[in-house]
């Protein structure tokens, strides 16, 4: 397939970096499902241990598996594309998701969603032509643009199902951050990808998703400690006021521990070692649309696990989004 076909810029070594197919879309696609999954897994996990339990666990659960294969497979800690996929997940896995964190009580799920999805793939197409010459036809552009107003449709909250929280203005800050860190971290990535080629070197997604994670990994898992620190220091302060005892810690099983390896291997596992081969193959202006829709295959798939029945405008807006991602991936 001719690279001018893709609107790319004619540098031979990035044009060789980019160059894809309607093939190498399959890994937008596995991203999202997986990511769909993960979500899944992740709502029963937070309910079933904590959210603190959960998200640590998750994480190195994802840092061992993905390290198991890195140091005896795949790359390891090494490659010239390496230091940009650190900084991938700093910005992308590290700051990203605690903006996202602290906007999610004051925008609600759903806005911070909906912020999240859909400015993150207009920033990453704008940070990737910017800096690294990457140019979108016309009408990837434009089909890009109904995925995200599929998503935007199903997702906007209306007087008829308002936002389930008060909605603060600090919340639109934290979700714009969340969207410039998923943005950025894959325009990072692509930049890791460009900078192995160039040094005659390739990286593999799982290997990518490694060295992304350990970046992302030491931020968050120093936010985590210091807002469970908090947390018990505030609870110590409030039983000594009050001169009750603490409350019982609620009851974990081990069932409800099995629920966050299933939560990391879909999610930072498979998912992210999908999303980063989508990323070595395809411009980011394409991969993040595509992943946007994370959200509306949520929808049958919780129907199908969790016997939730999906409402009218997700559905609407799920097919339209659903046709623009096919057609984004025939159209040049």
């Amino acid at each position: 397939m001719a690279e001018a076909e893709w609107g790319l810029r004619a540098d031979p070594v990035y044009t060789h970096a980019c160059r894809f197919s309607a093939s190498s879309m399959v890994g937008a696609f596995l991203t999202t499902l997986f990511f769909s999954l993960s979500a899944i897994f992740a709502k029963r996990s937070l309910e079933a241990v904590g959210s603190t339990r959960a998200n640590l666990g998750r994480l190195l659960f994802a840092g061992v598996a993905l390290g198991l294969y890195a140091h005896s497979l795949g790359g390891g800690v090494g490659g010239a594309g390496r230091d940009w996929l650190l900084w991938s997940g700093v910005v992308g896995m590290g700051l990203g998701d605690l903006a996202m964190f602290a906007a999610l009580p004051l925008l609600g799920s759903r806005l911070t969603v909906l912020m999240t999805q859909c400015l993150a793939a207009p920033l990453a197409a704008l940070a990737e032509y910017l800096w690294l010459g990457t140019q979108l036809t016309g009408l990837q552009m434009a089909w890009g643009g109904v995925i995200l107003f599929g998503v935007g449709f199903a997702l906007m909250p209306s007087r008829s199902d308002p936002p389930r929280v008060r909605i603060r203005p600090i919340g639109f800050f934290w979700g714009l951050g969340a969207a410039a860190g998923q943005g950025l971290g894959a325009v990072l990535s692509r930049k890791a990808n460009l900078v192995a080629t160039e040094a005659g070197q390739s990286v593999d997604g799982i290997t990518g998703a490694y060295q992304r994670i350990l970046g992302g990994l030491v931020i968050t898992l120093v936010y985590f400690a210091l807002r469970e620190l908090v947390a018990q220091v505030r609870a110590r302060a409030s039983a000594a006021e009050e001169r009750a005892p603490s409350p019982k810690p609620p009851v974990r099983t081990l069932r409800g521990y099995l629920w966050i390896p299933a939560n990391a291997l879909c999610g930072a596992v498979i998912g992210v070692s999908c999303y980063q081969w989508a990323l070595f193959t395809t411009p980011s202006g394409i991969v993040l649309p595509i992943v946007a829709t994370t959200p509306l295959v949520i929808v049958p798939l919780a129907y199908w696990i969790e016997g939730e029945r999906p409402t009218r405008r997700s559905l609407i807006g799920g097919v339209v989004a659903v046709a623009g991602a096919v057609a984004l991936t025939v159209v040049r």
